[in-house]
């Protein structure tokens, strides 16, 4: 187990050092307490892992010495030790936040049982943290810098996150990321260059479908005066551009074969020639790559070549489509709402419960950037307050109602809400406060709408 520092709060003193020394055994840091004044000076000194607290103290009781230890220092888990008879204290002790407790008389195995079980929550507790974080911090970076925060708490999500903020330590990593359009693949970009220690310089994009054979060289590589017609000033190109800072080459399966092998050389020197000059620049880039074509198919087909592919992809992230993190839904269409209607001086705008089931019954083929329109559109379209199916309309007609109807004579639309609130309450292990917030409804609501369809 790895090293913790333990606070022990009890007055009888041989309870105290059978604990210390048993803990001091496990390689721990104890710490020993007679009294709750004793205590509260250590909390001012350090900061404690666990509290062990015994219910019955001098100067206040336990529930008293632990409320005050969740409100000052709620990263503090406690442990209560409670004497036979004390049940009910002990059940408002894990009302207040006490995480486990053990009784008197105890064995020292009760207590390594209660530590390990704590210890655990401890560093789960730590690891979301750092995931929140790492959220927090990419969403801050991405809104101040492009005004287009990353949006989700899906597990797809966080682990796409997880991944850039890894990749992100290793400057000169090269990056393929993939998924379909509209699935977010430039704001992945530039949240890792954010994320990197090129953040202070620059992050040049570049869309490869864009660029024709006979003006690759000179946007990629850069020209001089007079190299070629219309040459008519230096001109550095793309490489150049994104020196000590990002290039990123936006739907790079779209660039054709000859074009791929001047990519190829260039990635593998780290140096540029443009066009009409004598001499080699060094070039310091990280180069991160994006595609919604499937890469590997087109290496089968010769349409993409095998070395190139293998100097983009040293790591790879797929973004998930919509249609798989159904649960980011909620959020999204919340951000682009208050988006829009800023934009739009429009306020108070308010989605309704069965406008949000119909969204989350729709595919998504475009994925986000089709929902940021929908979004927009609907904003548009609306004169009151009150967001329905209707201002929707793709949404609302996307599904066939004749072969949607249950045989109990549901509409189509009642079908949906009906399996939304199925697969909430799946996912949630029936706890219905969780699977009613997954849903944007209130508890309450969700309770009427199982009566409704007799879910149990």
């Amino acid at each position: 187990m790895e090293e913790l520092k333990i606070l022990v709060l009890d007055d009888e003193q041989r309870l105290r050092d059978e604990l210390g020394e048993y803990l001091q055994k496990r390689k721990h840091e104890a710490f020993l307490c007679a009294n709750p004044t004793e205590a509260f000076g250590v909390f001012l000194k350090t900061e404690i892992d666990i509290a062990i607290l015994d219910i019955r103290l001098p100067e206040m009781s336990g529930l008293e010495v632990l409320r005050q230890i969740k409100d000052k220092y709620p990263a503090t888990e406690v442990i209560m030790i409670s004497g036979h008879g004390d049940m009910e204290s002990v059940i408002e002790a894990m009302r207040s936040g006490a995480f486990d407790y053990f009784q008197k008389p105890f064995r020292m195995n009760d207590v390594q049982h209660a530590i390990e079980k704590t210890q655990k929550f401890i560093e789960l507790s730590k690891k979301l943290r750092q995931k929140e974080n790492a959220i927090s911090v990419l969403t801050g970076r991405l809104y101040e810098d492009i005004g287009s925060p990353m949006i989700g708490q899906s597990k797809a999500i966080n682990d796409v996150i997880q991944l850039m903020s890894r990749v992100a330590l290793s400057e000169q990593t090269n990056v393929l990321i993939t998924g379909e359009s509209g699935t977010g693949k430039e704001l992945v970009a530039h949240g890792i260059h954010l994320l990197s220690s090129r953040k202070d310089h620059v992050f040049h994009s570049v869309n490869c479908s864009a660029i024709t054979d006979s003006l690759f060289e000179s946007e990629f590589f850069g020209h001089k005066k007079g190299s070629f017609t219309g040459a008519f000033e230096d001109r550095a190109g793309s490489f150049e551009l994104a020196h000590n800072g990002t290039l990123f080459l936006d739907e790079v399966g779209d660039m054709p074969l000859g074009q791929q092998a001047k990519l190829l050389r260039t990635l593998e020197d780290r140096k540029v020639r443009p066009v009409g000059a004598k001499a080699e620049r060094i070039v310091d880039v990280r180069v991160i790559s994006a595609s919604n074509q499937y890469l590997t198919e087109m290496i089968d087909e010769k349409k993409f070549r095998h070395d190139l592919y293998h100097r983009l992809s040293t790591f790879i992230i797929h973004l998930p489509p919509l249609r798989d993190r159904k649960e980011d839904i909620p959020l999204l269409v919340d951000y682009f709402i208050k988006l829009f209607a800023k934009r739009m001086n429009k306020s108070n705008i308010v989605l309704s419960e069965e406008a949000l089931l119909a969204i989350q019954a729709y595919s998504f083929p475009g994925n986000i950037r089709e929902l940021r329109n929908l979004v927009e559109r609907a904003v548009i379209l609306m004169d009151g307050k009150l967001l329905l199916p209707k201002h929707f309309p793709l949404v609302e007609t996307s599904g066939s109602p004749s072969k949607n109807m249950g045989n109990t004579g549901e509409s189509f639309l009642d079908e949906k809400e009906k399996q939304a609130i199925y697969q909430a309450l799946k996912k949630f292990n029936n706890n219905k406060t969780k699977a009613a917030e997954a849903l944007n409804i209130t508890w309450q609501s969700l309770n009427r709408r199982m009566k409704k369809y007799g879910i149990d």
